[in-house]
């Protein structure tokens, strides 16, 4: 006879065997962002201050006219939230692949997710 516990852990082991990669790796971002103390980025909403970490996707440097912008996409394991930096070109560390957690109020723009001037830290390289 199974026991609660036993069921469950043989439910995560399908789980895991059944997943694809990128389910898998959303699941363990989800795990440190949670880790973290980050807010995750399905629920951040419109005018929140929030905390968020996760994994930086693409690094744009977008140069206009006016105003210089590099823009990052965070995945969190859940959804994405694009980091816009106004007047930068380069931000050492700030590249594809790195870890990072960032804090500022969230705004929308064209229906996604964005914080201009986030506070941010980078995460260990792991």
């Amino acid at each position: 006879m199974m026991t609660d516990e036993s069921r469950v852990s043989l439910r995560r082991i399908l789980q895991r065997l059944t997943a694809s990669e990128a389910e898998i790796d959303a699941q363990e971002l989800r795990r440190e962002s949670a880790e973290c103390g980050g807010v995750p980025a399905q629920q951040c909403s419109r005018g929140q201050v929030v905390s968020v970490a996760g994994r930086l996707r693409t690094v744009v440097y977008t140069p206009r006219t006016n105003l210089p912008t590099l823009e990052a996409d965070l995945y969190d394991g859940s959804d994405v939230v694009t980091l816009v930096w106004l007047g930068r070109r380069h931000i050492a560390g700030i590249e594809p692949g790195r870890h990072l957690t960032a804090r500022g109020r969230v705004a929308m723009r064209d229906d996604r997710k964005v914080i201009y001037n986030p506070y941010y830290e980078l995460d260990s390289p792991k």
